[in-house]
């Protein structure tokens, strides 16, 4: 969902400003589309080290097969703190961007741009705060958005795939138990991977332009920027998309929903039958996707004579 709002929010602010060199609703949008974009990438790091905790927990459960699945308030709970989490440390980012305008030495018109500079009508102590982010922004990006989510997925990763050597090689090989975690691993590990491409060349950016930036034109600098934007979007357009690939319970069920809007949701019998069979073989993926206990079949009833 967040994705989502990246693209619906941010992706026309950026092809505006690139096509007519002025910024769609002004300063607002320097201020929101950086708070934006930095929150995506917080949603992102703190939904793969939860995605990691889970994986962790399901290898190192006693009862691995019959875990229960988690309470919707859990999983809001945890939704609400990654969300909330991520908006408070973006806020920085809404008092560090301000607009500004300059002339074109070719073509002699006003363009604007969204420059990285604390505003002076702001309070002592808050200048202070701000300006020590700005100082601190590329280590912190680099440290928190780039090398905690990798590091932290793939040693979640290596433990549990130790522990699932161990211990449990020897009853879970080969059964659809396995075979559900092998394939949640291999979600998560996708999610990481793409995370990790479309971040790289923004934190080489940020690192080559905060000792090379003296060196550089503007020109240069709008150029990289827009680089980075690029592939913040092109993230935000694949993760989604490889999660309902990968996800198949996931997956499925989206598919049903655009089925049913496209059809008009009708009566038909045979549509009804269809729905009903896409909707017992989406809850028989999802109770071995999520680890749910399956119900034991009612016993076969005894048929014919005694002969």
């Amino acid at each position: 969902f967040w994705d989502f709002l990246i693209l619906f929010f941010c992706l026309p602010v950026v092809i505006f400003n690139e096509i007519t060199k002025k910024r769609l609703l002004g300063d607002v949008s320097c201020r929101i589309v950086p708070f934006m974009e930095v929150s995506s990438l917080g949603v992102t790091t703190f939904s793969l080290c939860a995605l990691g905790i889970d994986r962790f927990h399901a290898a190192t459960s006693p009862q691995a097969s019959a875990r229960p699945i988690e309470q919707c308030q859990s999983i809001i709970a945890k939704l609400a703190v990654i969300w909330v989490g991520s908006m408070t440390l973006s806020v920085p980012e809404i008092l560090l961007w301000q607009m500004a305008q300059d002339t074109s030495p070719v073509s002699g018109m006003v363009t604007e741009y969204c420059t990285m500079k604390p505003s002076s009508n702001l309070p002592e102590s808050v200048y202070s705060l701000v300006l020590t982010y700005q100082n601190a922004r590329m280590w912190w990006y680099f440290g928190c958005y780039f090398c905690l989510p990798i590091l932290f997925t793939v040693s979640c990763q290596l433990v549990t795939r130790r522990i699932s050597g161990t211990e449990k090689k020897a009853e879970c090989r080969g059964t659809k138990h396995s075979q559900c975690e092998s394939h949640l691993n291999c979600t998560i590990i996708g999610l990481t991977i793409i995370y990790g491409l479309c971040t790289t060349p923004e934190n080489v950016c940020n690192i080559v332009v905060a000792y090379m930036s003296p060196d550089m034109s503007k020109q240069t600098l709008d150029l990289l920027n827009l680089i980075n934007q690029f592939f913040l979007f092109f993230k935000c357009s694949v993760t989604p998309v490889l999660l309902l690939c990968l996800c198949r319970p996931l997956g499925q069920a989206f598919m049903d929903c655009c089925c049913c809007c496209c059809e008009g949701c009708s009566p038909d019998t045979a549509s009804s039958e269809g729905s009903a069979d896409s909707k017992l073989k989406t809850e028989m993926s999802s109770s071995i996707f999520f680890d749910k206990p399956r119900e034991s079949p009612p016993p076969l009833l005894a048929l014919g004579t005694p002969c």
